[in-house]
């Protein structure tokens, strides 16, 4: 399987408003490295993956509406307890759906899977992985 992987990163503010978060339940900023990695079986006709030009681009359209954003604010995850967990899947879902759409390229539909991980620090880490047509 080969792989190629962008890498952006983002800063939020949000808040984990259940006591199961204990002090996170308070309103707090976290600074995330955003990695994205696109899984294919074959190369392309081009020999690669897919465009790191074409997939760093998305990957900043996509993060754009939530960087520098209180998510507590944003319309689409008021109410939803924002964890790193929960943002991972939100990128993901929106990198499928920018793979599907062609913004990767026409050859980037050939894709088996992507992988989007968050790195909340230097210790700790979440991802979310699946088909593009999760």
């Amino acid at each position: 399987m080969y792989a190629l992987e962008v890498r952006e990163h983002i800063m939020i503010a949000h808040s984990l408003p259940h006591e199961f978060f204990g002090p996170a339940q308070k309103t707090h900023g976290a600074t995330f490295i955003v990695d994205v990695a696109f899984f294919r079986e074959k190369l392309d006709p081009h020999n690669v993956v897919v465009d790191i030009g074409r997939a760093s681009e998305a990957l900043k359209a996509v993060l754009a509406p939530i960087n520098y954003a209180n998510l507590d604010e944003v319309a689409e995850m008021r109410g939803a307890l924002t964890t790193t967990e929960f943002l991972c899947r939100h990128i993901f879902d929106r990198m499928a759906e920018a793979t599907r759409k062609g913004d990767l390229g026409t050859d980037a539909h050939n894709l088996a899977k992507i992988r989007v991980t968050l790195h909340e620090s230097h210790v700790a880490r979440a991802w979310f992985e699946g088909p593009v047509g999760a």
